[in-house]
């Protein structure tokens, strides 16, 4: 059982939902180029890259709502995920102390 997977998931998540809020944020601002994150795996955890998109020379702002609104449901349901495993390990660990005692 290894929880710190779980925590590192939900700190990258919690990066990516972050940069999609202030995306939303500036939705109305003009000329605004948004961040764009992913999460990148590396061996034994995950993180979170951000970059700014491509300037596309426009006034408007070049958030695009549709991507941001799937970015914050897919994090979401990530770290509810992340969550739900991590009371699970718990669970055990309490079981398998139970057990010994």
């Amino acid at each position: 059982m290894n929880i710190s997977n779980n925590i590192s998931s939900i700190q990258a998540h919690q990066t990516m939902m972050n940069t999609s809020a202030n995306n939303v944020a500036n939705v109305n601002t003009g000329g605004f180029v948004p961040t764009d994150t992913k999460i990148v795996g590396s061996e034994n955890s995950l993180r979170a890259e951000s970059r700014k998109q491509d300037d596309s020379g426009s006034k408007m702002s070049q958030t695009d709502l549709a991507k941001e609104m799937t970015t914050q449901i897919v994090t979401q349901d990530a770290t509810a995920l992340n969550v739900t495993a991590i009371k699970t390990q718990d669970e055990m660990l309490g079981s398998l102390l139970d057990i010994k005692a």
